[in-house]
């Protein structure tokens, strides 16, 4: 460390600990928007925040802010999210709601700044509970649909708003969560990658997010028996699906990096020994940081999606469920970010995310930049996630000096 802000390391190790605690199964993680374990860790992140002399507050959509004030007009918001993927780890989101708050503690010691300082923990990022996408996000952009509280549903059928009541907030009061002081954001995160790890580097500055397409892929053969039906007889929808999901990855895996496809989700009826499938449903997660390339895979997924359903007499079916273009980092926000891991003594690299974030959507509105640290052999989205606690300090300690040059 050089004249860069210093991060309790200790500190943040208690944060990332008991925070981790909440919500944690043998299993991973499991703490989603508005449930119990998500309302724990509200309350505790509104306690340490009281802790830090910082002011504490929860707007509409149950974002939870804390607040350092400034002299002058404007803020400069850090944070990430404290929802969870299922079975997943406790430093995705979470490292930059604590790094966050660590790094507002030690500012708080440098006396008032110019312009106000926040951290945030936003609500739903990963949509694990509802189809909300970013939702504390585009509530503070004012991107909340009117309906969308009494229109959103989870797996047991419980609402958005009967949901946000339960944690005691007010769904009518949705639009009260729109923010227009909001000057810069800077988001502190796990890599979820081993680019990091791999090289040696300390941070990451990100220079883009990439588009992401979800899809739903349906295909509908024919029911059978399993033992009376002949082999050249059959329709059956799983065989199909599989070579589609198959010949997929092969394509994807030409097209090289950064180009990525999952098929995480599968749905085959009526799911039984003795019978034919007749229905297969999968999911596809496709990114890529260049739009035009992304766009130009999908292509090629939906030819070979309808080739090979006539190859095996069957229907196919493709819904787009989400579409997210690439997000590009303010350029001078990079440069403040840059300078800060040098005061901090940290080496760094630019380079893409390949996850989403809420930055990528806040860039819409906002000069827009993310920190990376290591995720050690590069695990994320599993409770196997893990960044040391050096790097989780030495990432705070940037994003803490990083905010002194933007705030002062």
């Amino acid at each position: 460390m050089t004249d860069g802000i210093h991060v309790d390391e200790q500190l943040l190790g208690t944060y990332v600990t008991e925070l981790g605690a909440i919500g944690e199964t043998p299993d991973g993680m499991y703490r989603f928007v508005y449930d119990d374990a998500w309302q724990r860790a509200r309350d505790t992140l509104l306690r340490w925040i009281d802790e830090a002399g910082l002011e504490g507050r929860v707007d509409a959509v149950g974002n939870v802010f804390g607040r350092l004030p400034g002299s002058g007009d404007g803020v400069v918001l850090t944070g990430s999210h404290v929802d969870t993927v299922p079975s997943g780890g406790k430093y995705d989101g979470a490292l930059g709601v604590v790094g966050g708050l660590a790094a507002l503690a030690a500012l708080r010691a440098h006396g008032t700044p110019t312009r106000t300082l926040e951290v945030v923990a936003l609500c739903e990022e990963e949509s694990s509970r509802f189809p909300a996408d970013f939702l504390g996000t585009r509530a503070m952009l004012g991107l909340v649909a009117a309906d969308e509280p009494d229109r959103l549903r989870d797996r047991d059928g419980t609402t958005l708003a009967e949901a946000m009541r339960r944690a005691g907030l007010d769904p009518a009061a949705v639009a009260t969560a729109e923010r227009h002081d909001l000057r810069a954001f800077l988001e502190l995160h796990i890599e979820q990658g081993r680019v990091l790890a791999d090289e040696g580097v300390d941070v990451g500055l990100v220079e883009v997010i990439p588009g992401i397409a979800w899809e739903t892929i349906t295909v509908r053969g024919r029911q059978d028996h399993a033992g009376a039906t002949p082999m050249d007889l059959r329709a059956d929808a799983l065989q199909a699906a599989a070579q589609m999901a198959r010949e997929i990855t092969l394509a994807v895996e030409r097209a090289g990096r950064p180009a990525v496809a999952t098929t995480g989700r599968w749905t085959v009826e009526p799911g039984q020994p003795s019978v034919v499938p007749g229905l297969a449903r999968f999911s596809l997660d496709l990114r890529h940081p260049d739009l035009a390339v992304r766009d130009r895979l999908l292509d090629q997924v939906h030819r070979i999606c309808a080739d090979v359903a006539r190859r095996h007499g069957v229907e196919v079916d493709v819904v787009r469920d989400k579409d997210e273009e690439p997000a590009t980092m303010d350029s001078g926000l990079l440069e403040v970010c840059r300078d800060a891991a040098e005061r901090c003594g940290a080496s760094w690299r630019r380079m893409p995310s390949g996850a989403g974030h809420d930055s990528q959507l806040m860039a819409s509105r906002v000069p827009t930049a993310m920190v990376f640290v290591p995720s050690v052999d590069g695990r994320s989205h599993t409770p196997a996630e893990y960044t040391s606690p050096a790097d989780c300090a030495r990432g705070a300690s940037v994003l803490a000096t990083a905010l002194h040059r933007l705030a002062w």
